[in-house]
């Protein structure tokens, strides 16, 4: 008897959806904002741009956008922004083979620890990697170039381009400071017999953290990709 039941519920109107991405791009922009961002918050935000992208992807496949957005001053606008997506798209790329990288790295420095083994080779690898990884923030992707004139899934593709940079970058500064900063640092200032000693439980955190990044960078790398065909398979229709 149940399995001859139907679901009463509505899918969202196209105006209820628009609010909806609305206010997670606003919310993100103020966790961005925040000076007391941390991993965590990175991960989260993560989460959100999966999200968020998945509720623009919804908003650019209706008819009405779809009709919007092949319009001649819209089509330019779009290809302008898909061209800036590739930046991002190799960005967040680069971003998953770093957290890769970083978590290796920490995992060794978890068993120098175990085995009382010096952790300095290990500590310049994170260094390394975490410099490397700011590095490619100088090929950022620009800022938005979108108008009045543009519709407002152009100006959300932008707007939400602009974010994801941001928490990238954001996460990408956070992890170069886990070690280096003194109130909050791995390395203790203690020294015993020349070797540099790590706090085990905080370097397990770490892990844990970067595991939850290298997820989330994941997850709004697919996120990119499906809005992107979305947007190449309108333009070519």
């Amino acid at each position: 008897m149940a399995s001859h039941l139907r679901s009463t519920s509505l899918p969202s109107s196209p105006r209820s959806n628009k609010a909806d991405v609305d206010q997670q791009l606003q919310s993100l922009k103020t966790a961005m904002a925040s000076s007391s961002a941390t991993i965590d918050t990175m991960c989260d935000g993560f989460r959100r741009l999966g999200s968020l992208y998945a509720g623009i992807e919804e908003m650019v496949c209706t008819p009405s956008n779809q009709a919007s957005l092949c319009q001649t001053l819209q089509r330019k606008a779009v290809e302008e922004e898909l061209e800036q997506s590739l930046v991002l798209l190799d960005l967040c790329n680069a971003m998953q083979g770093s957290f890769i990288d970083l978590k290796m790295v920490v995992q060794e420095l978890l068993l120098a620890v175990r085995r009382g083994d010096d952790a300095v080779a290990q500590l310049k690898a994170y260094f390394q990697i975490t410099k490397k990884v700011y590095k490619q923030f100088k090929k950022v992707c620009k800022k938005s170039s979108s108008d009045e004139k543009d519709c407002r899934v152009v100006k959300l593709l932008a707007e939400s381009r602009l974010v994801a940079t941001s928490v990238l970058e954001c996460t990408s500064c956070l992890l170069s400071k886990q070690i280096e900063m003194p109130k909050r640092s791995l390395v203790s200032k203690a020294f015993q017999k020349g070797k540099v000693v790590c706090d085990e439980e905080r370097l397990q955190a770490l892990e844990c953290s970067i595991r939850g990044l290298e997820s989330g960078a994941e997850l709004l790398f697919r996120r990119l990709i499906q809005c992107r065909v979305s947007l190449l398979n309108i333009l070519s229709s």
